[in-house]
């Protein structure tokens, strides 16, 4: 009798922890499908802090609209001068890795970024290459670990780990742990861990605005090393739902324009 009773609270306990992994990574889904739109014009300030809060302000012009199954992003700088024409591209794919290229004026050259070169600083900033487009889904594993309030909102815990090492090294942490609203799927907060499991990085998600069909934009990004103390902070300042640009605007050659 013990061993049957064993066996069943065995099967129901994996019963449970594959029910509560299906349900944090529906919950990741929803909180990302919440902040895709099908097209958008935008105008940005990245300022950029070191750890005596010195301050570097740069400014873009973004411009998103979705392809089929891809989702092409093409931003551009506009001051100060040392980095006005810098350009990169993104399509982020739904079925396949995202592709990523950069156009450098003084080189008069597109490059290809590498998927090793992901989880680098975005110019110079806390953010990654990484963090500039939605990440896969399918990349990791996900599990509640707990739920919390935070800035007054009953919040899930989600923590994601990469399926693999190669994931892990692509994007530059171990794991990361996002505060989710369990009434709207609005995310707050992301912590992400080095490859020693220790917390380096902060980002807080502020100012949803309404974009229409149940989605939102997030009008502030703010990213804090916790380990050498540098912040970055990603403002929208102008915002445009739709856009007219045709696919021809979203190519590397459009990036020399």
């Amino acid at each position: 009798m013990k061993t049957k009773q064993l066996v069943f609270t065995t099967i129901m306990l994996f019963i449970s922890a594959a029910i509560w992994s299906q349900d944090a990574k529906e919950i990741s889904k929803k909180a990302l499908d919440l902040t895709k739109v099908d097209a958008m014009e935008m105008t940005s300030t990245l300022r950029i802090y070191n750890d005596k809060g010195r301050e570097r302000v740069k400014q873009t012009a973004t411009a998103s609209k979705k392809f089929g199954e891809t989702t092409k992003i093409i931003t551009r700088f506009v001051s100060p001068a040392d980095v006005k024409g810098i350009g990169l591209l993104i399509y982020d794919n739904e079925d396949k890795d995202d592709e990523m290229w950069i156009y450098l004026p003084a080189l008069r050259k597109v490059r290809r970024i590498v998927s090793s070169e992901k989880g680098k600083s975005f110019m110079g900033s806390e953010f990654s290459n990484a963090d500039m487009s939605m990440p896969n889904l399918d990349d990791y594993t996900y599990n509640i670990i707990g739920s919390e309030q935070y800035v007054g909102k009953d919040c899930w815990q989600i923590e994601s780990i990469p399926v693999n090492e190669d994931i892990a090294d692509e994007n530059g942490f171990s794991k990361k742990t996002a505060w989710i609203n369990k009434l709207n799927f609005q995310t707050y907060k992301v912590v992400y861990y080095d490859f020693d499991n220790e917390p380096y990085k902060e980002m807080l998600l502020d100012k949803y605005e309404e974009a229409g069909k149940g989605k939102f934009m997030i009008r502030k990004m703010e990213i804090l090393n916790l380990q050498n103390d540098r912040k970055s902070v990603l403002t929208i300042d102008q915002l445009q739902m739709g856009s007219s640009l045709t696919e021809n605007s979203f190519t590397p050659a459009a990036l020399e324009k």
